[in-house]
């Protein structure tokens, strides 16, 4: 292909993802999206249960999305230009959080969809965070304008002021609330065109009209272009000089305005608004051209950076075929069928039949066959280029996170870093004949899902799994019973705590000493421990060496790191995993034969057991972030519960006629809480939780664990 077309090519692809709070209306967007892009024929429902996207058994009887779900569209902008759409359908719930996270991390743009009766919710914020880490360009839109209590000007002001964000409206509703209803919600005004878009039901929604705006909505709609105008005026200095000119009598074109909106998405510095709804077929097809105009194609995005894996030199690629291959794994689903990598293609070719190299493994993988996907279906391709996001089946090591590469141009791109899981449970087979379809059940479930962990205790036999939230763990074990085919018992949730230090230590020792004839064990060490928050993302002990150079020989520094580390993460006085530790390594002996790896990882463990007992445990508890929303009638009943839940309540709020309660509170008071809010509220308050840190328990709790 010559290369002109392969940048034409480049530039026409979009890879995004539609991320929102649950229940804002992703899955109905994303199925009128692929009705009026020719993909499907046939809209399906979130309330029936036949979306192409929510395509797991347990997605359609919760009527909520678990997995996020890739799909390839094809439109026609407004001037006929044709575009490849690379659509993830993300959760919104707030125990798949790590399924937005990796696939933000792929993606190029999003577009995030907010209520327009709730307007911007928790985990609205949780995902703006996400994408905002990842540095991706959004775009939103205001869904449900045709709900009672639905308000186009209030969302906009959150969007603006809770996200801390910038955001530019390009159109406004023509009225709002359900039909019937005193000035319902029945089209748009373009603010670009400056012209009223009527949508047709009879098709549904397939064409519209263009009017002149109704003279009772001139003025208003004026005032709303002077905002979308003054606004791009801020963030791009271009279009400021062009705008002023204008207001001296010059031309003011479209295309300015559609090209000052594409510098400023691309930036990140602003975000197109845009407004309808999917139920009603209002707007989705303006929303599909907002995507082809002002998100970025592959060329749009800096070159990806990564390591060389032996040299640590610091190398970029380019989106161009013609750049050795590398792509990442970010997401391994497993069906009848073995499992199917997703792997997102920054630079080179990847062909079906190649073997691609895993640098973080120093393993090569075979890549059989590849697919481009359509949820649950596949359609196989020879290749895939630059830009392009691949199902992959062949992959026997490669996790999450990994990258692929040609072997002879090794890169390692950026590991994705997922949240710490918070709640565990026990897990045994009904019959010991399952015993090993449990554990390889277990395994293609971790390799699966990075937020889910299972580990089985040395001393009892028991297996314990942990994940995000209830729900999470009771999908994946309704998984087991119905995709895996096994019968499990499940102890009751409970709550994964951690460990750390009161105060500090100094020059604790460790040894290993086992001299019998012989080779034998010999390892001394001394250590200062301290506690020491370590930022998110970061291993969770930092480890110093500040022994004089020749006292221990270097190469079994990293054997005491290693045993170090293997000793937090087994667990302190308690058994559960030690945290925010620093750990300095000051003196230490060592024999000329009898001292190995082996002996220095004993020292190491000795070592960091001794200073525990000494410097006194702490157990810590996650604590959640909680957000109610609940009519003002119930605010009492709801304040006093949270209380008697330890529950610190940091602000009330209101939002249109409900009252909004932020607060934090620690997980293990909060199991069932789903219950006590719906009988508080008479099954009217709504509620959402997401980690939010690890802090102190009370004493007691620790007395009640160690006994």
């Amino acid at each position: 292909m010559a290369s002109d077309d392969v940048t034409t090519t480049l530039r026409r692809i979009r890879n995004i993802g539609i991320i929102a709070h649950i229940d804002a209306g992703k899955t109905t967007t994303t199925e009128r999206i692929l009705y009026y892009t020719g993909e499907i024929h046939r809209m399906g429902d979130v309330d029936k249960g036949n979306t192409t996207t929510d395509y797991l058994e347990e997605e359609r009887e919760r009527g909520i999305t678990i997995v996020a779900a890739a799909i390839t569209c094809h439109w026609k902008d407004a001037q006929g230009d044709p575009t490849t759409i690379n659509i993830i359908d993300t959760p919104g719930h707030v125990d798949f959080t790590a399924e937005v996270e990796r696939s933000l991390r792929v993606l190029d743009g999003a577009v995030v969809i907010f209520s327009g009766v709730e307007g911007v919710e928790a985990q609205s914020e949780t995902v703006w965070r996400q994408a905002g880490k990842y540095h991706v360009p959004r775009i939103c839109f205001i869904n449900k304008m045709d709900r009672i209590g639905a308000e186009f000007e209030r969302v906009y002001e959150e969007i603006s002021n809770r996200l801390d964000s910038h955001p530019i409206p390009l159109q406004i509703p023509i009225g709002a609330g359900p039909e019937g209803s005193m000035g319902a919600f029945q089209g748009l005004i373009d603010l670009i065109s400056m012209k009223a878009l009527f949508f047709k039901t009879e098709d549904l929604g397939s064409t519209f009209s263009v009017q002149e705006i109704p003279e009772d909505l001139r003025l208003d709609a004026d005032a709303w272009r002077e905002t979308m105008l003054n606004s791009l005026s801020e963030y791009d200095e271009t279009f400021a000089e062009q705008y002023m000119a204008h207001l001296d009598g010059a031309d003011l074109t479209v295309q300015m305005i559609h090209d000052a909106l594409r510098r400023a998405t691309l930036t990140g510095g602003a975000q197109p608004v845009l407004c309808g709804s999917s139920f009603k077929y209002v707007g989705v097809q303006q929303l599909l051209d907002a995507v082809s105009y002002y998100l970025p194609s592959p060329l749009d995005k800096p070159p990806v950076q990564g390591l060389h894996p032996k040299k640590g030199t610091e190398l970029s690629r380019k989106p161009s075929p013609d750049e050795p291959f590398c792509g990442l794994v970010f997401k391994i689903t497993n069906d009848a069928h073995g499992d199917l990598s997703f792997v997102r293609v920054y630079s080179g070719v990847l062909k079906a039949g190649s073997r691609a190299y895993n640098p973080g493994r120093e393993e090569k993988e075979n890549c059989s066959r590849l697919y481009h996907i359509r949820a649950d279906d596949r359609e196989q391709v020879s290749e895939a280029m630059a830009g392009d996001i691949v199902g992959v089946v062949g992959l026997k090591k490669a996790v999450t996170g990994d990258t692929l590469c040609d072997a002879t141009h090794p890169i390692l791109l950026e590991r994705i870093e997922f949240p710490e899981t918070v709640i565990s449970m026990s897990i045994e087979p009904v019959s010991s004949a399952d015993k090993g379809k449990l554990s390889d059940t277990l395994n293609a479930l971790a390799r699966e899902d990075p937020t889910f962990l299972f580990k089985v205790n040395e001393e009892t036999g028991q297996t314990l799994i942990s994940g995000m939230g209830e729900l999470h763990l009771e999908i994946l074990k309704n998984r087991m019973t119905r995709d895996f085919k096994l019968k499990v018992h499940v102890g009751r949730p409970r709550v994964s705590y951690r460990e750390t230090i009161k105060k500090a230590v100094k020059r604790v020792e460790g040894a290993c000493v086992r001299q019998t004839g012989g080779t034998g064990l010999y390892a001394k060490i001394k250590i200062d421990v301290e506690p020491e928050v370590q930022p998110k993302g970061a291993p969770v002990m930092h480890f110093a060496n500040k022994m004089k150079g020749g006292v221990i020989p270097s190469e079994f520094i990293p054997a005491i790191e290693s045993g170090l580390r293997e000793e937090a993460k087994s667990g302190g006085k308690t058994g559960y995993p030690l945290v925010d530790l620093k750990v300095t390594l000051v003196d230490g002996d060592h024999h000329d034969v009898d001292s190995s790896d082996l002996a220095f990882r004993f020292a190491a463990s000795d070592a960091l057991r001794n200073a525990i007992e000494e410097a006194g445990p702490v157990l810590l508890e996650p604590i959640m972030r909680l957000e109610v929303v609940t009519p003002e009638d119930y605010l009492g009943n709801i304040t006093a519960d949270l209380a008697s839940r330890r529950a610190l309540i940091e602000r009330t709020s209101t939002r249109g006629k409900l009252m909004v309660i932020d607060a934090r509170a620690p997980l293990k008071e909060m199991f069932g809480y789903s219950t006590a809010v719906r009988s508080l509220s008479q099954g009217r308050a709504s509620y959402t939780m997401e980690p939010l840190e690890y802090a102190a328990a009370p004493e007691s709790m620790l007395e009640a664990l160690t006994g």
